[in-house]
């Protein structure tokens, strides 16, 4: 597989960079200013503080723990770390983020990872294997995401792409995407859009709008569309408007490796 790497020139190129940090950057790209966000731990983190402190300083983060307007300056090792707290504008119940915040719809984007995530977009992060009494491996478990998946305004999902992860069918559905096609959700009374946006280390994908199906719509440079197909544990389909994310500027790299170091 190519990987999503730039090399150095003499002058006027691009600074290298590894696919992660591609992925954390586009991911971060995806973000609004303004917006309020539901971030879950590790990859989603990663890229909403990016988005943060480059082009969304207004952009509100939320997580599961109570914290409101969260402004960490390393990155959190759990929703229970206490630079959460101590730099949020509020911090509230459980119960309060759940009830009224995120369950009435007044969450923006909910940030989610995943361990295996199939076509329509559905979520595993509980078991691997088909005995979820004697998995091949026991996961985190689900946590606060299938409320966020099912409530909030739309979803986005980011993850490192392989046959592993993407896949046919998830051995477990933590948390509802788009169910087994278009309509699901409304039949199932989700009031979310589901995933909106799926950013890998390879390129994004995006829901069909007819059939809710995950898309390929852009490859990160460096990266070739049967590179993707390759990783993807179904038959994928790409867009007939295929782009190219653009490569990360210095900026957005020395904020993300600056962030990584001081969480270190």
């Amino acid at each position: 597989m190519t990987p999503a790497v730039s090399t150095t020139a003499a002058s006027g190129a691009q600074p290298d960079y590894t696919s992660d940090e591609m992925m954390s950057i586009a991911a971060a790209r995806a973000l609004e200013d303004g917006k309020r966000c539901f971030v879950g731990i590790g990859l989603p983190s990663t890229a909403a503080n990016v988005a943060r402190r480059t082009h969304a300083p207004g952009l509100v983060l939320i997580y599961e723990s109570g914290t409101l307007g969260s402004k960490p300056d390393v990155l959190p090792s759990s929703i229970g770390d206490g630079v959460l707290a101590e730099t949020a504008d509020a911090v509230i119940g459980v119960p309060e983020v759940f009830n009224y915040w995120l369950q009435p719809g007044r969450i923006d984007v909910g940030f989610l990872g995943a361990a295996q995530l199939d076509r329509f977009g559905n979520i595993n992060t509980t078991v691997i294997g088909d005995d979820y009494a004697d998995p091949k491996v026991r996961l985190p478990g689900a946590g606060g995401a299938p409320e966020i998946a099912a409530s909030c305004r739309e979803v986005f999902v980011v993850v490192r792409q392989s046959a592993r992860s993407f896949v046919e069918k998830v051995d477990f559905v933590t948390s509802v995407g788009h169910g087994s096609g278009k309509g699901d959700r409304e039949a199932l009374g989700l009031p979310g859009a589901g995933p909106t946006l799926v950013i890998t280390d390879l390129g994004v994908l995006r829901p069909d709008p007819e059939t809710a199906e995950l898309v390929l719509t852009q490859l990160h440079p460096g990266v070739a569309v049967d590179d993707v197909r390759a990783a993807t544990g179904w038959e994928l389909r790409v867009s007939d408007e295929l782009t190219r994310t653009e490569a990360p500027t210095a900026a957005e790299l020395s904020t993300l490796r600056t962030l990584k170091e001081a969480s270190q």
